[in-house]
């Protein structure tokens, strides 16, 4: 059950926590302004479908998103506003 009185930003905090992904992802954006998948990937071993899963999902948040939405490969992703702020958040976790 979820904590009534949490807010849509410690929420996503915890909802970006639950998934090791995530958690790669955006440790990986601390250092970078823009991001693509294989870069993430190559850099932390994991797979890059599984970074690319990651992505999606924090765009469907709204915490990154694609500058080049046109292209089928080699996507550029960045935070959005909400994404900076989460990320900052996220800061105090790792």
């Amino acid at each position: 059950m979820e904590n009534p009185r949490s807010t849509p930003l410690e929420e996503l905090i915890v909802w970006i926590l639950s998934v090791d992904r995530r958690v790669i992802l955006m440790e990986s954006i601390d250092n970078h302004q823009v991001i693509k998948a294989s870069d993430v990937a190559q850099k932390t071993n994991r797979s890059t479908q599984n970074i690319s899963r990651a992505l999606k999902e924090l765009k469907t948040k709204g915490i990154i998103r694609c500058l080049t939405p046109e292209k089928t490969t080699w996507k550029r992703y960045m935070l959005t506003d909400t994404g900076k702020e989460v990320h900052q958040r996220l800061k105090h976790y790792y």
